[in-house]
């Protein structure tokens, strides 16, 4: 199977090593070098439809990257499209839902498919809408954050919340719900507390697992950017 290390402590690289006749898909634009016994092929991972259910619902590309090892072992280094840290999954045993944009590379044999979620959290999250990712098969899994990536262990009877914009991925047994706020109160005041304490969209986490979360909030630093450039054009 292909080897997954991360290199560097700081926007680290994804190192995979194959051999003859393996191959990985990446999100599009992850190849930074490769060997040339590898082939570098855009592909719809799991048909059409998959790959359009998951441009809908995460703002995944159409087409992924498949590099095959056809002209013998290689190694291939990849890069997230954001600046980050990248997290080295396995799956199998345990089977992981992904945030937007969270996904870098698979081994073949993962599968990442798209299933519905509830409308609550559909139009309150930020993690795809109706539809959400989720891992199936088995293999490696390597997913990419904005910032530092931690992982928080969940216990039951001891719930976590998080920032919506700062989850990259948990593990597909943990219980999760989507709300507007910390608070216990109506929908209203929630909505009311998010924007007086600005923290938006969080998610309150129950069960046994972990959650992978991200130091640097990409919504709201897009938003700081769109603001600067507001204010240097006013002047």
């Amino acid at each position: 199977m292909p080897d997954f290390k991360v290199i560097g402590s700081i926007d680290p690289f994804l190192h995979v090593t194959l051999r003859r006749g393996e191959r990985i898909y990446a999100e599009s634009d992850a190849m930074v070098t490769m060997d040339a016994t590898l082939e570098l092929k855009g592909k719809m991972q799991g048909g059409l439809m998959s790959a359009i259910a998951r441009r809908l619902a995460n703002d995944e590309s159409f087409f992924m990257q498949s590099i095959e090892a056809t002209g013998g072992d290689g190694e291939t280094l990849l890069s997230p499209n954001i600046p980050g840290d990248i997290e080295v999954l396995e799956v199998g045993l345990q089977q992981y839902l992904l945030n937007d944009g969270a996904f870098l590379a698979a081994t073949d044999a993962v599968e990442i498919k798209v299933r519905t979620q509830g409308i609550g959290q559909a139009l309150l999250g930020g993690t795809g809408g109706f539809f959400i990712m989720e891992t199936s098969g088995r293999g490696t899994l390597a997913v990419s954050g904005f910032g530092t990536i931690f992982a928080l262990d969940i216990t039951p009877g001891n719930d976590v919340i998080i920032d919506n914009y700062h989850v990259v991925a948990w593990d597909g047994r943990l219980r999760y719900s989507i709300t507007t706020s910390t608070s216990k109160s109506g929908f209203l005041a929630g909505l009311v507390g998010s924007i007086t304490t600005g923290e938006g969209i969080v998610n309150r986490f129950s069960g046994s697992g972990k959650v992978y979360v991200c130091s640097r909030n990409r919504s709201g630093f897009l938003g700081w950017i769109a603001n600067t450039l507001k204010i240097n054009k006013s002047r």
